[in-house]
């Protein structure tokens, strides 16, 4: 399985966010700094994020963004969910269950099924909490891309 781009900068912000002090703000531009990644494509994530309720914006001169819940409350399961467009590992999971002639009968597809379940529950068994417990390890490394 694939994540997506949007999922990947999703954790990474969140990652970015995690090692730092709890109530410290920071800005889409420092965070696309420290992984060298589009602006453009972290305004996106910060929105979606904002609005699923993982971090908050505070507006004006001295504003900027960080996290709204605490680490150790963002499952990573859940927000692998939450940004990912979609399951369709194969051509049958997708609604209407493609065109595959042997879809009926394929042992195949209950297999990814099961594989991907596992998966998300590996996931599910970790928070934010768990990917920075080394935050003094990540923050040299960001700042080294700075």
């Amino acid at each position: 399985m694939k994540l997506t781009l949007y999922t990947d900068y999703s954790l990474r912000v969140l990652i970015y966010l995690g090692a730092r002090e709890q109530d410290e703000l920071s800005n889409i531009q420092q965070i696309a700094d420290a992984y060298s990644i589009s602006k453009n494509h972290l305004m996106k994530v910060t929105h979606e994020l904002g609005k699923l309720g993982y971090i908050e914006t505070i507006r004006g001169r001295n504003g900027g963004i960080r996290l709204k819940r605490a680490k150790q409350d963002i499952n990573i399961g859940k927000v692998v969910r939450e940004t990912e467009d979609h399951f369709h590992l194969v051509e049958c999971f997708e609604p209407g269950g493609g065109n595959c002639v042997i879809s009926p009968v394929c042992g195949l597809k209950h297999a990814l099924a099961k594989a991907l379940q596992a998966y998300l529950s590996v996931l599910d068994e970790y928070t934010l909490s768990d990917l920075v417990k080394n935050p003094t390890e990540l923050n040299a490394l960001f700042e080294q891309q700075n």
